[in-house]
């Protein structure tokens, strides 16, 4: 696998190892999807109570993400040296430190629901089902991070099929949970909002039971010599990396809550067709997503064997890929913007707004994509602090301020004419920061050959 990622073409590696991980997040993105679907059979209440959750919920799986992002390069590292022992004992620290961020992320969510709710503009009527949702579902914090965490150590050794096959599982087990919880088939109770969060929590649970039996995963894993010094270094080594990775992947949510903020002031239909909006965003961008996952492997290991060639020919190859492939997924859209409005909207109002959001937002994602694949090119080259000042500028010294100007001028289309410029410009700057970075490796790598 390590010969693959310094030695293949680089396109049909990268096409390879995006394949598995696209379908796998096809069927998972989907889940929000269909979760939002029999949602909105319960009325626009539910649906907008939902809506409020997504950016705390993204926040929890960012989290994991960011865990994930310094696991895999922490392992990618160790394994282009050679050194199996060392990452046996870092998959498992990683694994249990993910199980402790999961068991102290349900006590603090459990004790602060209502006070952050309502510090997001939710109201007295909302109130109810946003605590029949994210009772359960902070129940099962655990079961949201360790799963990404395992997943990074299998995709840190160049297998992404795994991953993909156990995405793909959870996400089929959800889509049947749903039906059976939210609207009871048979003895099994009518659940409402709590089987759409029960459903997300069995699903996760059973995946993570599941790669447990995957052998090479096990291979990795030793809890034998488990110390708490060996478990305090581990996890200063992992947080060197994911420490700085997790908070520059909350900032995501953290925007995105303050977003949702400035939506609500336009009332209940506006928070829902944004909510059902940024679901179908997640969707469009599952592209950007997987090569988010595949590319740094491949970045973190030619950088250690001094490939620099290589490591610039993968980063700007994908720059100009996703740039091209989300103007098709936006012209895609744009034909099936009838159809989602009349699937998903309960009003006019919300369809309007839905519409609006179709056609402004992800006209950005391609510039969007750029940041994406730029801030983990930079995780992958162990400059986390790059990266967090990369999502810095775009997040809140651009989303935020545009969308709340666009608001203030010109209502929800504003907003989401806001999003897009935001995105638009930080993409420039990420391809420039990153140019430079690449040109500084190059330069000092000439330097070190030339002295020698």
């Amino acid at each position: 696998m390590r010969r693959e990622l310094l030695e293949g073409p680089i396109a049909l590696t990268l096409l390879r190892k995006c394949l598995p991980v696209v379908g796998g997040m096809i069927a998972m993105m989907s889940f929000n999807l269909v979760d939002t679907w029999f949602i909105a059979r319960l009325g626009p209440q539910p649906l907008a109570a939902v809506s409020f959750t997504f950016p705390v919920v993204f926040a929890v799986i960012s989290l994991a993400i960011g865990l994930g992002i310094g696991t895999s390069a922490v392992v990618a590292r160790l394994l282009g040296r050679g050194d199996h022992d060392t990452v046996r004992r870092r998959a498992t620290d990683a694994a249990l430190l993910a199980l402790a961020v999961g068991v102290l992320l349900s006590v603090l969510g459990l004790t602060t629901l209502e006070p952050l709710f309502r510090l997001l503009g939710a109201d007295a009527a909302l109130m109810p089902h946003i605590r029949d949702y994210m009772g359960i579902w902070y129940l099962g914090a655990a079961a949201v991070i360790v799963p990404r965490v395992l997943n990074s150590v299998l995709r840190a050794q160049g297998n992404t099929l795994i991953p993909g096959l156990m995405m793909a599982l959870a996400a089929l087990l959800n889509g049947l949970l749903d039906w059976l919880l939210i609207f009871g088939v048979g003895p099994l109770p009518a659940l409402g909002v709590q089987g759409a969060a029960l459903a997300t929590v069995l699903s996760w649970s059973a995946m993570t039971a599941a790669l447990f039996f995957q052998r090479e995963l096990r291979e990795c894993l030793d809890l034998r010599h488990l110390t708490p010094s060996g478990l305090m270094a581990s996890w200063r080594e992992l947080g060197r990396i994911a420490v700085p990775a997790a908070i520059t992947s909350v900032f995501t949510p953290l925007a995105l809550a303050l977003v949702t903020r400035i939506v609500a002031g336009h009332g209940h239909h506006a928070v829902a067709g944004y909510g059902v909006g940024t679901r179908i965003e997640a969707i469009a961008q599952i592209g950007v997503l997987a090569l988010s996952m595949t590319l740094p492997p491949l970045v973190s290991q030619n950088a250690g064997a001094g490939q620099h060639e290589r490591v610039r020919r993968a980063i700007f190859g994908c720059f100009a890929f996703v740039l091209a492939w989300q103007f098709g997924v936006w012209l895609l859209l744009q034909l099936l913007a009838p159809w989602l409005m009349a699937s998903y909207a309960t009003g006019d109002e919300m369809a309007e707004v839905l519409r609006s959001f179709l056609w402004w937002v992800p006209l950005g994602l391609g510039a969007q994509g750029v940041v994406i694949l730029a801030v983990s090119s930079f995780n992958a080259l162990h400059e986390p602090a790059r990266a967090m000042r990369l999502s810095v500028i775009r997040l809140f010294l651009l989303t935020v301020p545009l969308a709340w100007l666009g608001g203030v001028l010109g209502s929800t289309q504003g907003i989401f004419v806001g999003l897009f410029l935001a995105n638009v410009l930080v993409g420039l700057v990420a391809w420039r920061a990153l140019r430079r970075r690449l040109d500084a490796m190059h330069a000092d790598a000439s330097g070190h050959a030339h002295r020698g």
